[in-house]
């Protein structure tokens, strides 16, 4: 059977895709960079596309072609610079129901705990409704909802949770005490194939995660010790706070940034994320792993150590080194003459303003196209370059600065190790 996977190399997709290539299943995936999708998981057939854009049954006719089951791995945590809840979650996925309905045999549709259309989130709510049309219509279908997926790769809440294991000496946590349950990545992949190949009661609802629930507080703890940091205990912080992080990581999705700390994922933790396993195991006989087992089966490695920690430095990375660049420009702005004056012998006092002026105009630039996803990976090259040029043309023009009391250039090499940095974390 040919299966259409959207999300094909998210965090749930990919996993799905590769259990369905190991079970003998023909895999078309959909991701918007399908280059790097031929990168990760080269055995399955790629399509380059913003699901956004596929609002309509038409759209949805190439990707269908010769496809007998669809599964729908995608999704966003809320509206921001790279996302459109109403258009991914509900539009789009509507528009590819009603498509399918005249090719597939087969939807299965991952959910989310908590889906229904009052829900206190776009999140919900927009799943809610592509759920709902799922069950009006006339293909044969599931609806999984699972609980926090855990897996080798970290995206979403298991980004979270390991960010917040990461801290040095303690966990900082707002709503400690919400409870939630989880569900290991191969046990979703599992239920999908089970759903794919007739093992399991169709047309049904069915929650995905192990049988008890713990609290935040003991989740993360968990994860540290996964992870072997020191310092086994959580610092309780109050919810202003969460709030506070919240709205600046909304902030930051206004530019491009997808934030597992926005105020989506805070609302949804604080009405908890637990589910019912039982009718699954009922109707199949599938068990569920422990988050102990989970972890057990996966010892962490010095890459997640690494990826904890670097999940915390990121973002001061790439604002300081904003702040830098900008900071930089505004004072060649405010000191234009004093900064033209080390220029004056090699051109003229006039030309000596219009470089400088000009190069503070260049650096605001990098600075405020670091700031914006899309753009940062490109700008830390080119502040990398920018500031090699600097250094290159001060040591000819005014090479005595590099015995200047305030390190006028020697500042500019830690300024390139930084765009490093970034440039490497980022793809």
């Amino acid at each position: 059977m040919r299966v259409l996977i959207l999300g094909g190399y998210g965090l749930i997709g990919a996993d799905i895709a590769r259990a369905l290539l190991s079970e003998g299943f023909d895999v078309v995936a959909l991701g918007r960079d399908s280059e790097f999708g031929r990168r990760i998981l080269p055995e399955a057939d790629w399509i380059g596309a913003d699901i956004a854009k596929l609002t309509s049954p038409e759209d949805w006719k190439a990707p269908l072609d010769r496809v007998g089951a669809v599964v729908n791995a995608s999704g966003a945590l809320q509206d921001g610079a790279r996302d459109r809840l109403a258009a991914v979650q509900d539009k789009a996925i509507r528009a590819l129901i009603a498509a399918a309905e005249s090719s597939a045999k087969i939807f299965v549709q991952i959910s989310a705990p908590g889906a229904t259309p009052d829900a206190s989130t776009a999140f919900l709510r927009t799943k809610a409704a592509a759920d709902d049309a799922l069950r009006n219509s006339a293909l044969d279908w599931v609806i999984f909802k699972p609980g926090l997926v855990v897996g080798r790769n970290a995206a979403g809440g298991t980004a979270l949770l390991r960010t917040l294991a990461g801290f040095p000496l303690a966990a900082p946590l707002v709503l400690g005490d919400a409870r939630l349950q989880t569900v290991a990545m191969s046990d979703v992949a599992r239920a999908v194939v089970m759903a794919l190949k007739g093992a399991a009661p169709l047309r049904a609802d069915y929650d995905l995660g192990e049988n008890e629930s713990r609290t935040l507080r003991e989740t993360v703890l968990l994860f540290r010790r996964w992870l072997g940091f020191r310092g086994a205990r959580a610092i309780a912080l109050p919810r202003w706070v969460g709030g506070a992080v919240a709205a600046l990581a909304d902030l930051a999705g206004l530019l491009g940034w997808r934030s597992p700390l926005r105020s989506t994922s805070l609302k949804v933790l604080s009405g908890n994320v637990v589910c019912d396993g039982a009718p699954w195991t009922t109707a199949t006989g599938m068990t569920f792993k422990t988050l102990d087992d989970t972890l057990a089966q996966s010892p962490a490695t010095a890459q997640d150590r690494l990826f904890a920690r670097a999940q915390i430095v990121l973002p001061m990375l790439i604002v300081v080194l904003a702040a830098y660049w900008i900071v930089s420009g505004a004072v060649g702005f405010v000191a234009l003459d004093a900064a033209a004056a080390h220029l004056v012998g090699a051109v003229d006092a006039r030309a000596a303003r219009a470089l400088v002026g000009a190069a503070s105009a260049v650096d605001i630039v990098i600075g405020a196209g670091l700031l914006v996803r899309a753009t940062t990976r490109g700008f830390a090259v080119v502040s990398i370059a920018v500031a090699a040029f600097y250094l290159a043309a001060g040591t000819i023009i005014a090479p005595e600065l590099w015995l200047d009391p305030l390190g006028v250039l020697v500042k500019v090499i830690p300024a390139i190790a930084l765009a490093a940095a970034v440039a490497l974390q980022l793809k």
